[in-house]
């Protein structure tokens, strides 16, 4: 039986030069890479029309807290109004500057609710345009729980299916390290957003290490979005008597003047006396409260024990 010729060789018998196979060869893998390249320059093409894309996640908890010490000096939300639209508007502003040639994919929106419940202001959040509100729980204590997890959950899922490039995160908490590592290990970029802390950090080291870059936004930034609320009264004085909450958030207001001025070993020198004041403290506070109030405590037993309440919360808030 006679061998068929070899596909690309020379049949039987030819006299074709080794030569000329070998150039006909040599032709095939030219035409091969020429077509390899012409699909590759395709498909760079189709990637640089393509945008990054970034996403903000944002720890309200850290924000709020962190914020409201800066502005309001006292981390107690309920001594302060956030206006949270425009805030987030300047999240995406910043954003807009950082990550120059990225579309933004949305807000993510972290907070705690009893229940999981949207408050009023978290509804109207989530009604803000390209923001996803995202709840997990808070305790007896006001402390949020779960949040942490979210934020993993998000960022990992949104690298693994490239839905983002690059992630700005403002938060501080350690426990958003495995975040940071889940999404880097999908190739995303993770850059860390702080709020300028009045004394030392406010964001783990931890975090800070893990990060791709880092950022820390100011008391400026801050400033036209967190107001102090203050008892109303009118010019000239007012005899209506203030509510408990409004003596308890002067007694927490003033306890943030008092520590910011005088410092922690001064606290520690009043930690042993808990829930007592000494007699000039407490005279201080009262007469101080009196002036921010417009109104006097004395003979106010109710409202003197809120003030003190307030002044000793935020004090511990501070250990």
């Amino acid at each position: 039986m006679t061998d068929a010729p070899r596909a690309g060789g020379p049949a039987p018998g030819s006299t074709e030069p080794e030569s000329a196979a070998l150039d006909r060869l040599d032709a095939r893998l030219t035409a091969g890479l020429d077509r390899a390249n012409e699909l590759l320059a395709r498909v760079l093409a189709e990637v640089s029309r393509t945008p990054s894309t970034h996403a903000i996640f944002v720890d309200a908890g850290y924000v709020y807290a962190a914020a409201g010490r800066i502005v309001a000096g006292t981390e107690d939300r309920r001594a302060f109004d956030v206006d949270a639209g425009g805030l987030i508007e300047a999240f995406i502003d910043t954003a807009r500057t950082v990550f120059a040639d990225s579309r933004l994919l949305r807000v993510y929106w972290y907070d705690g609710a009893r229940r999981r419940i949207h408050t009023a202001e978290q509804q109207a959040i989530a009604e803000l345009p390209d923001v996803k509100v995202r709840l997990g729980n808070l305790n007896a204590h006001n402390q949020q729980k779960g949040v942490d997890s979210l934020i993993r959950s998000d960022l990992e899922s949104l690298a693994r299916h490239r839905a983002i490039s690059d992630a700005a995160l403002v938060g501080g908490d350690e426990d958003l390290v495995s975040a940071v590592e889940a999404a880097q290990g999908y190739g995303a970029r993770v850059h860390l957003w702080g709020v300028e802390a009045t004394d030392g950090r406010n964001q783990a080291d931890a975090l800070l290490w893990e990060a791709d870059s880092q950022r820390t936004l100011d008391l400026r930034f801050f400033k036209p979005f967190v107001t102090r609320r203050t008892v109303a009264s009118p010019e000239g004085g007012s005899t209506q008597r203030p509510t408990r909450e409004d003596v308890w958030f002067v007694g927490a207001r003033i306890a943030a003047t008092w520590l910011a001025e005088r410092g922690r070993d001064t606290l520690a020198e009043l930690l042993p006396g808990h829930p007592y004041l000494p007699g000039s403290v407490d005279q201080e506070l009262l007469v101080e409260a009196e002036g921010l109030l417009n109104y006097s405590l004395r003979g106010q037993s109710d409202l003197r024990r809120a003030l003190r309440d307030g002044f000793w919360e935020h004090l511990r808030t501070r250990l």
